[in-house]
């Protein structure tokens, strides 16, 4: 069994990756609100522990692993799109969640799995879970964790004798030092929402305490422990969610008596060309705006694979640039190549808290050394290559006969006239555009290169 090594935020340190059962990994990631487009930040997660989730299909088997990815879709986001709109919020969260699924696929992430239930089952709405989340709350209360008032349900934070350890942090430094929300109902400013009443314009469900609509932390809690059980192997996110809602799901968590996520994993955030992302910046821009544009889903990808993890990653055009180059030349390697075993040191370096930009480094390295079938395997678990290679990067013939004959041509001239003004003008066109020219007495041969655009040569005839 390959042993794999995974950064482990709840205890800030590399460890040995030893499921509670081997035949029952189970990971859970958290999903998106659904109100609007992703961003190219929220990309960043889902291709993270997509990469993990094949690895862990590799090592122990597609059928033995469960990951649960769920969708907020009771939020006050989008209670506010629905009001802006005029559009009802269960059409606006069905609209929306689809373009989520579709927008992933397109960079090749795989849809979350329970065994034996369907692909729908392991991407869970909050919505459908509200009875679990009221019956977990009433739970908490019992037990002297939570309290009710105003119509609120809250967390007592200073109950949980371990709160802040995920994200370093103590609570009397968090008062002093970040803003909380003040509220004449809360008994301490730190404890935090389980439960708010809802207005009539406003989702609500009926609970022990008035109609009202579950916090967002609860929401988590209470669905990877219906799908997960009380403890489970692996909880993901990016680092942004470390504090508060990770906090807080530990908190509200292990105080219902549940041992929850074992191993924490969190990936860092996405700057665009140096710089924060941010609309006021006009660098902001969502995945489906990259494929509108003409960027292949497998490049964003690569590019985001190309940075490890647990580092800040930079999406610049001149990544993307190379990211395509690259591409089309191991497709069209690979092209026609039966798929090898995964070679070894490929697994070994996924196995290695997702060294990704090291697995990229290997394909380099066999591409240059001809290792086809290895190189088609590799592409294959980072989710770069399918069963076929994309029809964006299939080489098109490109018929170089006219301009071959046209060069000729004029090169015949030259030799009567002795004027090579106009062949070299040619030439020079040719040869900036990427096509490679050669001339000798048997005549004019011109080579383009893969992925050739004959928009290129625009005005060279």
């Amino acid at each position: 069994m390959t042993m794999i090594k995974l950064y482990n935020t709840a205890t800030r340190r590399k460890e040995v990756f030893e499921p509670i059962r081997a035949d029952d990994v189970r990971m859970y990631v958290c999903g998106p609100t659904v109100y609007d487009r992703a961003h190219i930040g929220n990309a960043r997660p889902a291709i993270v522990f997509d990469v993990l989730y094949r690895l862990l299909r590799h090592v122990y088997g597609a059928d033995h692993v469960t990951y649960v990815r769920n969708f907020t879709d009771v939020d006050d986001k989008i209670n506010a799109r629905a009001a802006e709109s005029g559009r009802p919020i269960s059409e606006i969260t069905a609209e929306t969640t689809q373009w989520y699924l579709d927008d992933m696929a397109a960079v090749g992430v795989l849809e979350p799995s329970i065994r034996g239930a369907r692909h729908e089952d392991a991407m869970p709405r909050a919505t459908a879970y509200i009875g679990e989340m009221i019956a977990m709350i009433e739970d908490l209360i019992a037990k002297d964790h939570a309290y009710a008032a105003e119509g609120h349900v809250l967390f007592r934070v200073r109950s949980y004798a371990d709160y802040g350890k995920l994200s370093g942090r103590s609570v009397d430094d968090m008062i002093a030092g970040a803003r909380v929300e003040v509220a004449p109902f809360k008994e301490d400013p730190m404890d935090f929402v389980l439960w708010k009443p809802s207005d009539d314009d406003t989702p609500g469900w009926d609970s022990p305490w008035g109609r009202g609509r579950p916090g967002w932390h609860i929401e988590c809690s209470a669905m990877a422990h219906e799908l997960l059980g009380e403890t489970f192997d692996i909880h993901g996110g990016g680092n942004d969610l470390t504090f508060p809602h990770h906090e807080n799901e530990i908190a509200q968590s292990r105080c219902a008596g549940h041992g929850f996520a074992r191993f924490w994993m969190h990936n860092e955030m996405l700057q665009v060309e140096g710089r924060k992302m941010s609309k006021s910046l006009g660098n902001f821009f969502t995945v489906r705006d990259l494929l509108d544009q003409g960027v292949p889903g497998e490049v964003i990808r690569f590019v985001f694979l190309s940075t490890h993890y647990r580092k800040p990653m930079d999406w610049t055009e001149k990544k993307r640039a190379e990211a395509e180059k690259v591409l089309r030349k191991w497709y069209e390697q690979v092209a026609g190549a039966e798929t090898a075993e995964l070679p070894q040191t490929v697994i070994a370096l996924l196995a290695d808290d997702l060294n990704t930009h090291g697995v990229l480094a290997e394909c380099h390295r066999m591409s240059g050394e001809g290792d086809i079938g290895g190189l088609r395997a590799a592409l294959g678990i980072l989710g770069l290559l399918d069963e076929r290679i994309p029809e964006w990067a299939v080489e098109k013939a490109f018929d170089l006969t006219d301009l071959e004959a046209f060069l000729a041509d004029a090169r015949a001239t030259a030799m009567e006239t002795k004027d090579f003004a106009e062949v070299d003008r040619i030439k020079a066109a040719l040869v900036a555009a990427g096509i490679e020219v050669q001339m000798s007495k048997e005549g004019v041969k011109l080579t383009a290169p893969p992925g050739f655009d004959r928009a290129q040569l625009e005005g060279v005839l």
